[in-house]
């Protein structure tokens, strides 16, 4: 009967069905005989994600996706931090376990042992042992929506996620259980372990590495990358949390709640400030050799008021700062390297002319005077005014870009001559003791709000464009983050309650028939744990003005 039937507008197909009314989407998949290249872990229904638990009532319009789709590996990695989570009560009931950061292209986890961090070689083994056997035997893990105030009581040895779940105020709360025990992961997982197969679990400093599928090949591994200076910066941050008794976000909220916002802007203001005063120094004890300042990160970070507060910093020290703009050295248009699509790669260092670049610093290091360059970014063409820049004795040249850690940019200058910074929101703080936050998701909300204000760009192109930025910054920049002498944590303990204000509404303007409405919607829902705080006592010169306005340093 019709009533009984409903139409599907799949787009993996490409064709409308019709389908039974009420079928999950697994069923539908099947049904429709729908394929991909890996296993469909997912579904966008009329530009929404949800799982494959998910029934269908009404008329819509479906996209499944795999582990390639970003929500499909938000899915994966979902599914696989509730196989560790499960695996450690079940294998070591006394320990507690901590998933605190990404480094080394995998999760760095912590064993909490009365309050001290404690894990062997026999726990990670038990521990993976039980996981493999998990994932052998298929078992289903399910969703379920009950009543908060019960959701509250399943979490008896994790105040801090009892605590978010009451701040939140949510009604009902999706819980997923996994042989017997449950977890909040704010978020779908995956219907059974057997498709999360691809992992392994490693000791790593005084904890364990959770290793994750490649993003270019999910069937294997990713390849580890030596971290040793990120995981210093991670640790640091760590114990600063530590000393301010904020490790979660339920933490933070209390604070804010308690009346104390102002004081952790203060004290976190007053972090970045010493760490750049630090730099400053560095450089001015190598003042005799330094001459050229390199400072590098991925979009979003706050490299521009970084690099104008080192300069502040380095002018108390008695050294003046020279300027020198990256994006002077544009190629002509025509000259501009193209991507895998046919589209110009601004992106990417070949973009640059690296052979003018290094002969002007080399010059200029020299204590030459050269004729800068311009570039007319609507003609796409180089252009001279007749401005010139010479460096007086003493002087160091700051240049803040992309490619500023790519060897090539700078690849005729003398190694000892030059000073590497890579500046980044690296770690913050996390939602439970088993959810992390994303810098990524950190760094979009910034560049959100800050293209909404500065460059008229909505909320849904900024996210359209997001995905061809990472794809820059995984090829042009994180390969040579470690080859800083420095690392700065551009991160702010209190940023995502202060821009929550500013980004909501902004988010809210993406249509529903948008494709970037899901993600529009999935920062909506991450933005909802975060109390907000008033911006009343952020100073002129925080690295957050740079991107929700109000700051006393100039930006071209």
């Amino acid at each position: 009967m019709a009533d009984q039937t409903i139409k599907i507008i799949c787009a993996n197909t490409g064709a409308t069905h019709e389908v039974e009314r009420g079928l999950t989407l697994s069923e539908i998949a099947t049904k429709l005989g729908v394929e991909l290249k890996y296993s469909i872990l997912g579904a966008q229904v009329n530009n929404k994600n949800v799982g494959l638990t998910y029934r269908l009532y009404q008329p819509k319009k479906v996209q499944f996706f795999d582990i390639t789709h970003p929500e499909g590996r938000r899915t994966y990695l979902r599914s696989l931090r509730l196989l560790l989570i499960v695996a450690v009560k079940e294998t070591l009931p006394d320990a507690q376990l901590r998933i605190t950061h990404s480094v080394s292209r995998g999760l760095y986890c912590e064993l909490i042992r009365n309050g001290q961090c404690s894990v062997s070689l026999d726990d990670v083994d038990a521990i993976k042992d039980r996981m493999r056997q998990l994932v052998a035997s298929k078992l289903p893990i399910t969703r379920e929506e009950i009543e908060t105030t019960e959701a509250i009581k399943l979490f008896t040895d994790m105040p801090d996620k009892q605590q978010l779940l009451t701040q939140h105020g949510d009604i009902f709360t999706t819980v997923h259980h996994l042989n017997g025990h449950s977890s909040v992961l704010y978020g779908d997982l995956v219907p059974n372990t057997g498709i999360v197969d691809v992992w392994d679990l490693i000791p790593y400093f005084d904890g364990m590495l959770l290793r994750l599928p490649s993003s270019a090949n999910p069937e294997v591994l990713g390849d580890m990358v030596k971290q040793d200076k990120m995981f210093g910066i991670f640790q640091e941050f760590d114990s600063w949390l530590n000393l301010m008794h904020v490790q979660t976000l339920s933490d933070l909220n209390k604070a804010i709640i308690e009346g104390k916002g102002g004081q952790i802007i203060n004290i976190a203001e007053a972090l970045h400030e010493k760490k750049i005063s630090r730099i400053a120094d560095m450089i001015a004890e190598r003042r005799d050799k330094v001459k050229v300042v390199l400072i590098s990160g991925p979009s979003s970070s706050g490299k521009t008021t970084f690099s104008k507060r080192l300069g502040l910093q380095l002018m108390v020290n008695g050294i003046r700062p020279v300027t020198l703009s990256i994006d002077n050295y544009f190629v002509d248009r025509e000259k501009t390297p193209l991507d895998e699509n046919g589209e110009y790669d601004f992106e990417a260092v070949e973009a640059i002319d690296i052979k003018t670049f290094n002969e002007q610093l080399l010059a200029l290091t020299q204590g030459k005077e050269v004729e800068i360059p311009k570039f007319d970014f609507k003609k796409g063409a180089r252009y001279y005014d007749g401005e010139k820049l010479k460096m007086e004795e003493g002087d160091v040249l700051v240049i803040e870009g992309t490619h500023g850690l790519t060897p090539q940019l700078t690849e005729d200058i003398p190694s000892d001559v030059k000073f590497r910074i890579y500046a980044a929101p690296l770690s913050g703080i996390n939602i439970d003791a088993t959810t992390r936050i994303q810098t990524t998701d950190n760094r979009l909300i910034r560049r959100i709000v800050r293209d909404y204000q500065t460059r008229g760009y909505s909320a849904q192109d900024t996210i359209a464009r997001w995905p061809s930025v990472r794809r820059g910054e995984d090829k042009y920049i994180y390969p040579n983050q470690e080859e800083a002498d420095v690392m700065f944590n551009s991160n702010l303990l209190y940023e995502m309650c202060v821009l929550k204000a500013k980004a909501e509404p902004m988010l809210l303007e993406v249509a529903p028939n948008a494709p970037e409405y899901a993600e529009a919607r999935r920062l909506i829902k991450f933005l909802s744990y975060f109390k907000a705080l008033a911006s009343d006592n952020l100073p002129p010169t925080s690295i957050l003005r740079e991107f929700m306005g109000g700051s006393s340093f100039h930006y071209d």
